[in-house]
């Protein structure tokens, strides 16, 4: 196939492993990893897989036949994906078992295209059926943590309830004969990604942020579809270039996907996975840069209507929203609702140690105090990018209605959980709330820029003793 391939991915045993060291070796360094010995105990290996360990797809038929999935085109390309097709899941499955036979296991060569059903939200769908348990090395998860209380994004002129951009969560199912695969790609928002194979069998190849520029265009605008097909080297010059590191993941493992690390998958098997989409404090500055550079080019793309145009700073908004997902004055809100919910736990540990500032000997005392500086770090550079840009809508936000909307005491709650949990501490079973908001807002009622954010940041984290800038974990 013409690629150089430098080595495989590693595999671990999960059991052996710790989050501390998971953070420390995986999540920090940006590196792939696969995770052995981890879902014995998920129903899905139980409910989804036959006897003979093919897809069950009876199963599937019997349960959840009724919903509607998004459905890839493995053989037919529209832009720079598959074409999709909508379509319910018992039709999947008609057309799966149709074209490989009662048994549902797949035949390659038989000319027919084969199909791949991607991003199915599964867990949004079905939350009363728990499939299986997020690692917890995965668990430190804002992206999902924040989307199961706010939307991302709320403008009605560019979202959709249909658009998988706009989506509820990254929290998906995939399913495809033998043969599907995924085109070359980096993960939406430069997330990191993890992918559990609850049966089957996939082949992936990586290739790192310091060589993905060589899968490049010469313009540096579009990579190449398909790395296994023969590269035009005119409009590939540098392709030939890149060492891959290859990994065949095996049923009932789970390899983590670094941010910025573009690869192509495909099934050597037919094939059932789970996929979720994340990121967190170590992983933020790629959400930033992946905005800015599509807030660019966004900008790019109409440049020649700028001096006609009443709105163009607010255009380029809502065209950034429409194309990555969110734009930044959703980002700009969303680091302010989780640097408030982190907050939140810091405060409570505050007035329980009745002392000047927060123990910092403490893991999860670290943890938060490494979540604070992160987002410090990120609203800095937003702050640098953004602020005093002409036209530039800004964003504003209201103290008192964030504090009190019951959604946002509900996403504290969820992060003193997911955090107790990470480092073994039980989370608290109440909140004094009220004396949190009181705290906030004897600073003021808004916050109006994101210079006015770093000043929030700055106040609270010296009140309580917290030194972000220099914050490890």
């Amino acid at each position: 196939m013409g690629l150089q391939i430098g080595g495989e991915i590693e595999k671990v045993d999960g059991n052996q492993l710790s989050y501390n060291e998971f953070a420390e070796k995986y999540l920090a360094k940006n590196f792939p990893v696969v995770l052995t010995g981890l879902m014995d105990d998920w129903i899905a290996c139980k409910n989804w897989v036959t006897e003979d360990g093919r897809p069950n797809l009876k199963f599937f038929s019997t349960h959840f036949a009724e919903s509607t999935v998004q459905v890839a085109d493995c053989g037919t390309r529209e832009f720079t994906d598959q074409k999709r097709i909508e379509m319910t899941v018992a039709q999947f499955i008609d057309q799966w078992v149709n074209q490989n036979g009662a048994g549902g296991s797949s035949t390659v060569g038989s000319g027919q295209s084969v199909l791949y059903l991607k991003d199915w939200h599964f867990v949004k769908e079905y939350p009363d059926y728990v499939p299986y348990k997020t690692l917890l090395f995965f668990c430190d998860d804002w992206l999902n943590l924040y989307l199961d209380h706010y939307r991302m994004h709320n403008d009605p002129d560019t979202y959709r309830e249909s658009n998988e951009i706009s989506c509820s969560d990254y929290r998906f199912v995939y399913m495809g004969a033998k043969g599907s695969w995924t085109p070359f790609h980096a993960d939406v928002f430069r997330s990191y990604s993890w992918s559990a194979n609850v049966c089957g069998r996939k082949k992936w190849f990586f290739l790192s942020p310091s060589q993905s520029h060589l899968a490049f265009d010469r313009n540096l605008k579009n990579t190449v579809y398909n790395i296994l097909d023969e590269v035009d080297e005119e409009k590939y010059p540098e392709f030939k270039k890149g060492v891959w590191l290859a990994c065949t993941q095996e049923q009932d493992e789970i390899i983590f996907v670094p941010s910025g690390w573009y690869h192509q998958v495909h099934n050597l098997e037919d094939t059932i996975s789970i996929n979720h989409n994340w990121f967190n404090g170590h992983n933020l500055s790629w959400v930033f840069d992946l905005l800015l550079r599509d807030y660019k080019e966004a900008q790019e793309y109409i440049e020649d209507i700028r001096d006609i145009s009443d709105d163009f700073e607010g255009l380029c908004q809502r065209n950034l929203a429409a194309n990555t997902g969110m734009n930044f004055v959703d980002f700009s809100i969303f680091l302010l609702r989780l640097f408030l919910a982190n907050l939140t736990q810091v405060f409570h540990r505050y007035t329980d140690s009745k002392t000047s500032s927060v123990s910092s000997s403490s893991q999860l005392t670290q943890h938060f105090t490494f979540n604070l500086s992160a987002i410090r770090r990120i609203v800095v550079k937003v702050e640098e990018s953004m602020d005093g840009l002409a036209g530039y809508p800004g964003f504003s936000i209201n103290l008192k209605d964030t504090l009190e909307d019951p959604e946002f005491l509900k996403l504290c709650i969820d992060v003193g959980k997911t955090y107790g949990m990470i480092h073994d501490q039980p989370s608290r079973s109440s909140y004094e709330h009220e004396a949190f908001i009181d705290e906030i807002l004897d600073y003021g009622s808004h916050i109006v820029s994101t210079k006015v954010f770093v000043k929030f940041i700055d106040f609270f984290c010296h009140k309580f003793g917290l030194i972000v800038q220099k914050a490890e974990f």
